[in-house]
This record gives C-alpha cells, sequence and structure tokens, in this order.
C-alpha cells in the first residue's frame, strides 16, 4: 500500500473518534503524522518513541488503529506489531525505507511511505476498516 490505498477521503466524520496510536522517535516526523490523522478527524493516542511505552499503552488504552515506525532508535517495533495483531487492531509502518526494513512477520502490512500527506493517512485508515474483522 505504498502508493494505491483507496479510493479519496470525503467524510470526516466517518473517521471522528477513532482512536489512532502513533509510535515514532523521530520528533518532527511525529508531529506531521499526528496532524495529519487530527486533520482527519482522528484522535491520536501518543505520538510515543519506545517499544516499552507503546506496548504499556496498548495494554491500558482502548485503540482503534497504529501508525508504526518500523525502526525505534535501532530496536524493532515487531513485538508492538505483534501485540495489535494479536488484537485485531489494523496498522501500518510508515517508513522511508522499504519492506526489507519490517519486521519478518509483518512484511505484509500496509507501508505508507515518507513523505506521505493527510490525504494518504485518511485513505489507510478507511481502508483498514473495509478489510477490519
Amino acid at each position: 500500500m505504498r502508493d494505491g490505498l483507496g479510493s479519496d477521503f470525503t467524510g470526516a466524520a466517518l473517521m471522528a473518534a477513532k482512536r489512532i496510536l502513533v509510535v515514532e522517535d523521530e520528533f518532527l516526523i511525529a508531529l506531521d503524522i499526528t496532524g495529519a490523522l487530527e486533520q482527519g478527524g482522528l484522535v491520536v493516542i501518543g505520538p510515543l518513541a519506545s517499544v516499552r511505552d507503546a506496548l504499556a499503552t496498548i495494554e491500558r488504552e482502548s485503540v482503534d488503529g497504529a501508525l508504526l515506525d518500523a525502526n525505534l532508535g535501532g530496536e524493532s517495533v515487531g513485538q508492538v506489531a505483534d501485540a495489535l495483531f494479536a488484537r485485531g487492531v489494523p496498522f501500518a509502518f510508515v517508513s522511508g525505507y522499504g519492506r526489507e526494513q519490517l519486521p519478518v512477520q509483518h512484511k505484509g502490512a500496509p507501508l505508507i511511505a515518507k513523505p506521505f500527506t493527510a490525504r494518504i493517512c485518511s485513505r489507510w485508515w478507511r481502508a483498514s476498516r473495509r478489510t477490519a474483522p
């Protein structure tokens, strides 16, 4: 899902009150992601910059979806993706690199390429809701 994530998002109300976990260790990128999601009417949890914080948040908060940087200061977010997958929470990786940088067990997960736009984030969320169990 690097380029084509489906049709254009046109209804902010569809996305209202959905809680999206943002796991990103680069401050400015985290701000961009947060802004893009909030612009689409989503509630952002985070941003969080560590695997430990992300796992703790998943345990205590209701999460409807997540955007994950594949690498947090040299640490893979594989455990975070595993926890989300086990709970049936849709997620996508946000990365400036290709799929080779993703955790092996999640190489087929959606990948949003950096840089991105609010429209791309919105289309990912809409597409993830159509395919959620």
